[in-house]
Parts: structure tokens; C-alpha cells; sequence
């Protein structure tokens, strides 16, 4: 009984001894536990930077194709906002006008009645390709998003398992099998798995939130495109 307690004694003032703060368990694991912790780090950093700067994109996009919209929709001409706005359209359906409005006066001179059908066709192509054009570029990085929460968690349990690994070498080497030998080894690991976690979690999140306004947004381009491409064939008729 005696040696129980003065065993519980040891490992007590073993584990007062040891700091379980997130830097000193850092600086206790090896290479590998190390570099999947920084990796997870800098992913996470990476994830919330995107979803930031997707967030106001989102945000400006909407605002800026408002009014675009309000001034398309006002009944001004539409060569005097072609020309107003044609060296630089400020948002993906501005681009999306000043392109079939391109295409339409290319061809509006020398269309006859043979080609009104093709003229048609061509215009809602290039519209089409503009709008995948932008939407491509309003994407970008979300497949990081996508890549991080879905492969964080498991680069995360693999600094677990190898901090794990690690923890039982130690007691074999030292045939000790207190808490005390086992219980820094199992807190690296399970930091490990923690930080897997915090980069996964938010970046499925914002995946989701952000794939659906940015769909959205793109289901918005593509009713203003066959709108246009009405009013443009109400026009050539």
C-alpha cells in the first residue's frame, strides 16, 4: 500500500513537472508531428484568408450587379451604357452586357434575314462564355477550401498516430509505464488531431455558404443573360 502511494507521489510531481501549454507541446514533438502542425497552421491561416476575401467578394459582386441592373433597367439607351461602360465593366454582368453588346454590333450592319438565327446563336454563346469566364474567376481558391476540409482531418490523425507511436517507444525504452512516460507523447498527438480539426471545420463550412451564394450569383447572371438575349432578338425581329 505504501508503495502505491509513493508511486502516485511520482507520477503526480512528474506530471506537475510538465507544461501541456500548445507551444510546449509543439517544441516537445518530433520533426513529424511538427511539420504536420505547421502545415495545419499554415492551412488554416491560408482558409480564413479565402474566406475573408471571398466573403467581400460575394458582397461587391451583388452590389455592383444591383446597380448595373437599376441603370440597365432605367430605360436609357442601351448604346449610351455600352459606351459608358465598355472600357471597363466593373462586375461579371457588365461583362457579361458588354460582350453581347460587342458581338451585336459586329454583325447588327451586315445581318439579313438568312443569318438572324445564327446572329442569335452567336450572341448567347459569347454570353454564355463570359459568364463561365467570370464565375471561374469569382471560384478561385475554393477548391482549397474544399481540398482542406476534407483532407485536414486525416493529415491531423496522422500526427496523432505517429505521436502515439512515438509514446509507446518511450515505453519500451524506458519499461516504465506510468502516465507520466506516456502522457506528453499522447498530448502532442492529440494537439495534433485538435489542429486538423480547426482547419477542417471552418473551411467546410464556408465552402458550403460560399458555393451556394456564389450559385446563386450565377443562376442571377444567367437570368440576365436570357433576358438580353430576348430583348436583343425582340430587336433584330
Amino acid at each position: 500500500m505504501e508503495n502505491q502511494a509513493v508511486d502516485a507521489a511520482l507520477i503526480a510531481g512528474s506530471l506537475d513537472g510538465a507544461h501541456f501549454g500548445m507551444m510546449e507541446m509543439f517544441l516537445r514533438a518530433d520533426i513529424v508531428v511538427k511539420s504536420v502542425m505547421i502545415s495545419l497552421i499554415l492551412a488554416s491561416i491560408w482558409c480564413w484568408a479565402i474566406i475573408f476575401e471571398k466573403m467581400l467578394t460575394v458582397r461587391r459582386l451583388n452590389k455592383r450587379s444591383s446597380e448595373f441592373e437599376q441603370a440597365f433597367w432605367s430605360g436609357q439607351s442601351l448604346d449610351e451604357l455600352y459606351d459608358r461602360i465598355s472600357t471597363n465593366p466593373r462586375d461579371p454582368m457588365s461583362a457579361v452586357f458588354v460582350a453581347a453588346m460587342r458581338e451585336w454590333r459586329r454583325v447588327s450592319g451586315e445581318m439579313t434575314a438568312t443569318l438572324k438565327v445564327g446572329v442569335s446563336d452567336r450572341i448567347e454563346r459569347v454570353m454564355q462564355i463570359t459568364v463561365h469566364r467570370e464565375m471561374d474567376r469569382a471560384e478561385k481558391y475554393m477548391t482549397f477550401l474544399a481540398t482542406t476540409g476534407s483532407t485536414a482531418p486525416f493529415i491531423g490523425l496522422f500526427g496523432t498516430v505517429w505521436g502515439i507511436m512515438n509514446s509507446f517507444q518511450s515505453i519500451a525504452m524506458s519499461s516504465n509505464t506510468s502516465l507520466a512516460v506516456v502522457a506528453p507523447g499522447i498530448a502532442e498527438a492529440l494537439f495534433a488531431t485538435a489542429l486538423g480539426l480547426l482547419a477542417a471545420i471552418p473551411a467546410v463550412v464556408a465552402y458550403n455558404k460560399l458555393s451556394k451564394d456564389l450559385d446563386r450569383y450565377a443562376g442571377r447572371l444567367d437570368s440576365f443573360a436570357g433576358e438580353f438575349t430576348a430583348i436583343l432578338s425582340r430587336e433584330m425581329d
